[in-house]
This record gives C-alpha cells, structure tokens and sequence, in this order.
C-alpha cells in the first residue's frame, strides 16, 4: 500500500503543470506590490520591520501616504493599535508592527479597512515549543528542532538567524509575543552557561518581531547542576541558587520573559519531592523572577497512578491552593480534564479559580488528531473551548472572559499553544497544519474571531492567486466559487470528521500504545498502570459504554458548576457530544435522533469516514488552483487519512460489537478488515516502535 500512494503521490506531482510551491512562505507569499510612502517620527527595529513590511507588501492606493503615530491613549492595551484612513497609531512599537500587518492582511483577503481600534485578549500570546535539546522534538512531526542541534552544536549560524527570523515574522504576523524554546519535560543543562548563550542569540533574533523568550526549566536544577544536596523550594540555598540564576539570565536577555514549569508530573520532579506544595514552589521561583517583572507559568498537567479518576487529579490538588499563588504565577490548563484529546469537556479549573490567574494551554501539534497526516482544522474545536460556558457567575461566563482578565482582576492574562514547527521545508509537516499555527496567532489575539474566517483568510493568503494576469474578475469568481468556498467548507468540517471516526460521543484516549495515532481499544497489557489503558476510559461492557462521572460514579461531574453540573449529570440533558464521557450508557439507550446508543456509535464512525473521502473529492476538484508539489503532497496524505479512518472505524465497531452483540445496522458499510487483523497490525506497530 505504501509503495502505491508513493507512485500515486510522484505521478501526480510529475503531471501537474503549476509552478510549484514547498509552503516555505507560509500565509506571507509574496506578492507585486504597490508604490507607498511610510512615514514615522520615532526610529527602531521594530518600527523600521513595519515600516518595511508595509512597503513590501502594499496592494492599497498607489503613492498612498501612512504615518505611523506612538501615543497615549486609553482605549489602547499595550499591544493594541488604531486604524485610521491614512495612520496606524499605539502606544507601543510592536503595536504598529501588529496594525502593520492587519492592515496587509486585509488588503489581501479583501477586507474593507475602517477606522478602529483592535485589542489583543490576551497580554502574552505564547507558543510552547516540546524542543530537546539534541534536537529533536516531543510530539513534532514537522522534523527536527529549528532552535537545538545538540549540546556539542551550540554555535549561531547565519542560517539559523534566518530561520529564526523567519520564525519571528510569521509569528508576528498573527500576533503572538511569545515563545517557549524547549521542552516542558526539561533538561537542567537548558540553564547551563554555554546554552544560555544561545538562547540569548535567539532572542535577539527574536526581540525586535516584538516576542519575548522564555524557558521551560527543571526544578531539580539546584541539585543536577548546581551542586546543592536538595531542591527544596524552602532551603535559603536553593532560593539564593535560583535569584543568582535568574540574575545571569538577566544579564544576558534584559527582556527574558520567565519560566515554564512542569513539576511533580509523569516522572518530573517537583516540591512535592520535598513535601511542599505547588505554591511553594511556583512562588519561590516567581520571588526569583519578580524584580525582572518576569512570571511563572506553572503547569496544572498532573496526575498518579492512583483510584481517583484522572480528570478529577488537576482540580483536587490546585483548588485547595487557589489565591495562595503570587500575582506573577500564572497556572497552565490543558483545554480539558485529560490530555488534548479530540474532543473534551472544558477543565474545570477555568473560573473555579477565582484568585489565581489561570491560562488555556492549547496543543497545536496534532498528537492525538492524525499528527502530520490527517487534515484537521483545529480552529473549530478552540472555538467551542473558549465559548464554554463554565456558568462561574452566570450566563456568559465563558472560558475566554474567565482567562482573559475581563471577569476576573488580573494583572496578566495568556494563552498557550504547543507548537507544530520544525525544519521541515513546509514547517509544519502538513501544509494544512500550518492553518492551526496561523490560527492559534488569530485566537490568542482575538478568542471571539470565527473559525470560518480564519479558514477564509488562511486560505487566501495561502493558495490565493499571487500573478497579476491571473487577478482577473472571471478568475476571481471562479477561484472562490470553485476553490475557495468547498476547500473552507472541508475544513470547518474536519474537526467533527475526526471526532465521528476516532471517538464520537464522548468516547476519549483509546488509542493504540503506538504513539497515540492508530485506534486500539482493546490495548490493556499486563502490568500496565489501568489509567494509561483505553478500558479505562471507555469502560465497555454487556450493558454499555462510556465512564461514570456522575454521583454514582467518580463524581467528576461534581467539580462543575451547580445549573452546568445538574444538566451534565442527567442522561437525558447531557450534550451527546459528551455523553459517553459523563455516563455509562446502555447499548439500547434511545438518542434525541430515535437511534439506540449502539446504532448510533455505528452511524457516526461511519459518517466520519463518508467525509473524508469527501475531502478527497473536494481537494482534487481543487487540482487547477493549486500548484503541483502542494496539490500532490496533499493528495498523498489525504488518501492516507481515508485509510486510516476506515481502520479507526472498524477497529472501534468490530471491537465494541463484542460487548454490544449487536448487528452493524446493514445499509452501512460493512467492515474492510477483521478484528483479528486489526489487532495483528497493532502488534506489529508496536514491535516496530520498541
């Protein structure tokens, strides 16, 4: 089969006949531009960077006169800008590189400018790069990291600056101010001198794109690597080991941001180690970094092996610690209770936290969606997130006003997205991937943007027409009636797809063990802890399906909000879209649809795979508009994504059908493969990643 898609994939890309393109250039092709003249009485990096984009890029009036304008204005947040006919006026200079790039963006998509002003939601924007420092990358699937090469390889390079300018400018450009170089799951040597440095040559690439660097840190590094005998976030040594790193830091990047820290989880050691709390620790560093005005991001991702139902683990150890963090401790949220799956009920933390600044950690890279190969749209889901309402104080008490500072008082606010980039030509591994880069920018800096017109801008600026012969009226209509508008619809659909054949319904993590791509439902190896097992979650039986989180079970349901709590804990009111992550539900148990719960499982997996051939139609109706080496490399992988969307749904019928003893209903599809098969592959892939 690999050997068919590879002649498939080289077949087409040889008989296309569009110049190609390797994605390098992202949603900043470079276009023809237009004659303008930028003025601007201040001078810096950052200002002469717009003032340059504005003239590269211009498609407005020709020998159109803007001023840039730094003033004060209390309508503008820091990164905010106003946009006048003729100016783009902030109060700082980032400001004007931000409005420098709307004001393109819109020039591009066709979007009328009008006079306003246009505030970020959140203070700092950041992405969380899994970067080791040998190079590789946890959960990357767009190749290896574009900041590390090794520790023996910390020399800059002129590539390097280049790529990382690049990398600054295209985050930039959707307006993120912030990035995390390496991995959570952090190395103590990131805080030795020599690595240091080479950080500071990052951020000096970095600063004047307006972003601020920061560093994810190991809390033993006292012990590991400075020579002390404990890491107790209380020892007078640790705390003087740490101001003094912090100082050195300091020293090298004036602008350093602060620390990302995961502690006391999956194996990372923690002040727990010492017998104190997550606040004891978070505030001992935050101390550290407060005459820097640098912060804390601590990370609420943990969990024991233990008989507490996991989703319940983050909530019971950091309520008990709310408003005992310091103001410059900003506790990280995964989206959802679990760990990124492809569809979770919002954590419950967002809101329950009341004096404690909490923000959205988002995964950008596709771990648990089909990493590089299948073409998910996750703008859809970050939707539905931030719109949640957690019911805190009432109706409109969504997850995005409970984060962004406007519900509650809160000197900083931030988002997090954990990054999908690497070396890989394309950045991204798929170049409908870097969608969700471009809309983790548009999100943080405005959650109330909709997915439908990130979809429309991204696909503009990235597949849009780029000759002047091709920008005609015909050409227009045709591209957007023919291209544009199926192409968009596809992706607002994938994320639903995905959903229907991988985990309708609520179901959630059961993957196989290899690697968290393919299904694997039945995997539950002796010895293994149950809460890495997909039994755990999906608790299939004779009777039924799904995990007890109601009162009668783990009383999950009880950490949610009471009118939020009393609708999820019925079956009848539940959202079915969560309905099997709330309650174990009979096979027989009738859907608002009519349907028993059993036929319903049946049709969604099936539905799933219907819509992603439908995705293979609609991209090669696509094949005119778009150039051959894109065209075909997407093709390749959304026959791919087809494959494994029919082996998800039957891997998961074949398997529950065991417990169900049910018929799939006959006018679906029947099966392609057999269970034993399907189990076969899986032992195979696991062998093969041993």
């Amino acid at each position: 089969m690999i050997k068919l898609l590879t002649a498939l994939f080289a077949f087409v890309l040889l008989s296309t006949g569009v110049n190609a393109e390797d994605g390098h250039n992202l949603w900043l092709r470079a276009k023809s531009t237009i004659p303008v003249e930028v003025r601007c009485s201040k001078k810096s990096p950052t200002i002469n960077i717009a003032i340059n984009e504005l003239k590269n890029g211009w498609q407005g009036k020709a020998g159109q006169v803007i001023e840039l304008k730094i003033l004060k204005d209390k309508l503008l947040k820091e990164d905010g800008f106003r946009l006048r006919e003729n100016s783009i006026q902030a109060k700082t200079d980032a400001g004007l590189l931000y409005g420098a790039f709307e004001i393109l963006r819109r020039q591009q998509t066709g979007e009328s400018l009008t006079e306003e002003v246009i505030n970020p939601s959140y203070n700092l924007r950041l992405l969380n790069h899994w970067d080791n420092l040998d190079g590789s990358v946890e959960r990357g699937y767009a190749g290896r990291s574009i900041f590390w090469r090794g520790i023996d390889s910390l020399e800059v390079s002129a590539d390097d600056i280049n790529l990382w300018t690049e990398y600054a400018r295209a985050n930039a450009s959707v307006g993120i101010n912030a990035t995390v170089l390496n991995n959570v799951n952090a190395s103590p040597t990131v805080l030795t001198t020599p690595v240091l440095e080479r950080a500071k040559a990052v951020a000096d690439v970095l600063r004047p794109y307006g972003i601020k660097t920061y560093l994810a840190v190991n809390f033993a590094s006292p012990e590991v690597i400075g020579g002390l005998e404990t890491a107790d976030p209380l020892n007078p040594e640790v705390q003087a080991w740490w101001k003094e790193k912090v100082k050195e830091i300091y020293d090298l990047i004036p602008d350093f941001g602060g620390f990302l820290v995961k502690a006391n989880s999956e194996g990372q050691p923690g002040p727990q180690n010492f017998g104190r709390t997550h606040a004891d620790g978070a505030n001992m560093m935050a101390e550290a970094l407060e005459p820097y005005n640098g912060i804390v991001m601590w990370r609420a991702f943990v969990y024991d092996p233990s008989d507490e139902d996991r989703a319940k683990q983050a909530y019971n150890e950091f309520m008990p610690l709310d408003g005992q963090f310091h103001e410059n401790v900003i506790i990280q949220v995964k989206n959802g209770p679990i760990d990124f799956q492809p569809r979770e009920p919002f954590s419950p933390l967002f809101g329950a936290m009341k004096q404690t600044t909490v923000m959205p950690e988002l995964q950008v890279t596709m771990e648990y969606l089909g990493q590089s190969v299948h073409l998910v749209f996750l703008a859809p889901m970050w939707e539905e997130f931030l719109k949640s309402e957690t019911r805190q104080e009432g109706v409109g008490s969504t997850v995005a006003r409970c984060t962004d500072g406007s519900l509650f008082n809160q000197k900083y606010s931030a988002i997090a997205g954990v990054a999908n980039i690497g070396l890989d030509a394309n950045w991204c591994g798929h170049y409908f991937a870097q969608a969700n880069w471009y809309a983790f920018g548009r999100q943080a800096w405005n959650h109330s943007i909709t997915s439908a017109r990130i979809a429309d801008e991204w696909l503009k600026l990235t597949f849009g027409p780029q000759n002047s012969d091709e920008e005609t009226s015909a050409y227009d209509l045709e591209w957007n009636l023919s291209f544009l508008q199926p192409v968009k619809q596809m992706m607002l659909d994938s994320h639903e797809a995905t959903v229907n054949y991988m985990m309708p319904l609520g179901l959630h993590h059961i993957f196989s063990a290899h690697a968290h791509y393919g299904p694997g439902p039945w995997w539950a190896p002796d010895g293994m802890r149950p809460d890495w097992t997909p039994p755990y979650y999906h608790q299939a039986d004779s009777f039924g399906i799904g995990f007890d989180r109601t009162a009668s079970g783990s009383d999950a349901i009880s950490q949610y909000r009471g009118p939020l709590a009393s609708q999820l804990a019925d079956v009848n009111t539940c959202p079915e879209a969560f309905l099997l992550w709330f309650h174990h539900v009979s096979w027989d148990h009738k859907m608002k649809n009519g349907r028993t719960l059993w036929n319903e499982l049946c049709y969604r997996y099936d539905e799933g795979v219907k819509q992603v051939r439908e995705f293979q139609r609609i991209w090669d109706k696509a094949e005119r508009f778009v150039d051959a080496e894109r065209f075909a490399a997407i093709q390749y992988k959304l026959t791919k994504h087809s494959l494994d969307a029919q082996e998800w749904k039957d891997a998961c019928l074949l398997y529950f059908q065991q417990f169900s003893k049910q018929p799939i209903p006959y006018e679906l599809e029947r099966p392609l493969y057999n269970l034993d098969e399907l189990l076969e592959r899986d032992e195979q892939r696991v062998r093969q990643s041993e």
